[in-house]
């Protein structure tokens, strides 16, 4: 069915019988009720947009220059790596790893997270309390040092030579920020990717155009079996992966308040007072609490199917051994700072492949495949006559 032709109500997560799932079903605080959007949101019926910084609006040449820059290698003082490096569009923007891997070769002590609804996030990385803003948030892979990402700390007047020698920047930053004489500045880098990164919306899985979009008949029965025990008190799934973002920490337009709620699952006790790895020690590595020990944000699971493996650390490798060896049991550790959410429950291994089937049902392929998204230097490289500077670009 043609987007133009869903049907334009909220339909929430009623079942074809008209029956309500556990847990599922009720529009979210503030849907509705936002201001009329000033960029064209591909969201179902009800979705709020999400907030865009006044001092950033949306504008489709700011979003293309963005592009541009997300898969380009001269972002890397090497050369050598992309933002795409590691968020990999095939992969729901992450990148196949159970940790980062630097343009230098250093191995970060985390996985890269999807990017998938990430303008809808309260809160960037997995344990950074503060960092709310995607254009802050991009200082750290381009110039930090620990670990070192991209490598361009100190070296951002490199950067800046580079996108100047370039044609294709040329134009494309006049036409981004046509209102100032000197647009090719950091910060209008930071901007740039920011207002592309917003773009990346996934909410056209098969389990959206069910429930969201009111298309009939496209999840099986155990598809919905298995959304009814992820929605239930008995797993309590939904309790910190909530529909329609199947996580909690989200703000956009016309909610007042926002969510930045972290979790200890008991993935690990090395001492047996919930102690977790160094540095991954959660929010606890920023507060220096006890208390935020391995407290950790809850991931989005929309197209979760693609990202494995799983954990902060990909320290789980299938969807299967994330619930026998860690949800079921309650936690794969007794840690005494789990989250009084984190109870032992029973799946028959019918029960399990519902509950996986439904994990699937939320993979988007018009995200994974969206030229929208896609490399543009790829999209250069293949038009007739061609400039060279977009042939080279993109090594990763």
């Amino acid at each position: 069915m043609s987007r133009g032709r869903r049907v334009a109500v909220w339909v929430g997560v009623a079942l074809v019988s008209g029956a309500a799932l556990p847990g599922f079903g009720a529009a979210l605080p503030g849907f509705g009720s936002a201001p009329p959007p000033t960029w064209e949101w591909d969201l179902p019926p009800g979705i709020a947009p999400p907030r865009v910084p006044a001092d950033n609006p949306m504008t489709a040449e700011k979003v293309e220059l963005g592009r541009h820059l997300f898969y380009d290698t001269r972002l890397s003082f090497n050369e050598t790596q992309s933002c795409a490096s590691c968020h990999r569009q095939e992969l729901a923007f992450t990148d196949g790893k159970p940790h980062g891997v630097g343009s230098t070769g250093e191995v970060h002590p985390r996985g890269s997270m999807s990017l998938a609804n990430v303008a809808y996030s309260s809160t960037l990385t997995w344990a950074h309390p503060s960092l709310s803003s995607l254009e802050e948030q991009q200082l750290a892979p381009l110039l930090g040092d620990d670990p070192v990402e991209l490598g361009m700390g100190g070296h951002e007047d490199v950067l800046l030579a580079r996108l100047a020698a370039s044609p294709v920047y040329d134009e494309l930053f006049a036409a981004a920020f046509p209102a100032d004489p000197d647009p090719l500045t950091l910060p209008r880098v930071l901007e740039a990717i920011a207002s592309f990164e917003r773009t990346l919306i996934s909410f056209d899985s098969p389990w959206d155009r069910q429930m969201l979009w009111g298309e009939r008949g496209v999840v099986s029965s155990e598809v919905l079996a298995g959304a009814e025990l992820f929605a239930s008190q008995r797993m309590g799934c939904a309790d910190c992966h909530t529909e329609p973002f199947f996580t909690n920490a989200v703000e956009f337009e016309g909610r007042e308040v926002v969510d930045r709620e972290f979790f200890n699952t008991g993935l690990y006790d090395l001492d047996g007072e919930g102690a977790y790895p160094t540095p991954n020690t959660g929010v606890h590595a920023s507060t220096g609490r006890p208390a935020d020990m391995g407290r950790f944000r809850a991931p989005t699971l929309r197209n979760i199917a693609v990202t494995a493996p799983y954990m902060h650390d990909g320290s789980i490798a299938t969807l299967d051994d994330v619930l026998t060896e860690h949800y079921m049991p309650g936690g794969r550790t007794d840690s005494p700072l789990k989250s009084d959410l984190m109870l032992s429950f029973g799946l028959s291994p019918a029960e399990r492949a519902s509950v996986v089937a439904f994990l699937h049902a939320l993979t988007d392929e018009r995200f994974l495949t969206d030229p929208r998204f896609a490399d543009p230097w790829v999209e250069r490289r293949e038009r007739p006559g061609a400039d060279s500077q977009g042939a080279a670009v993109n090594r990763r």
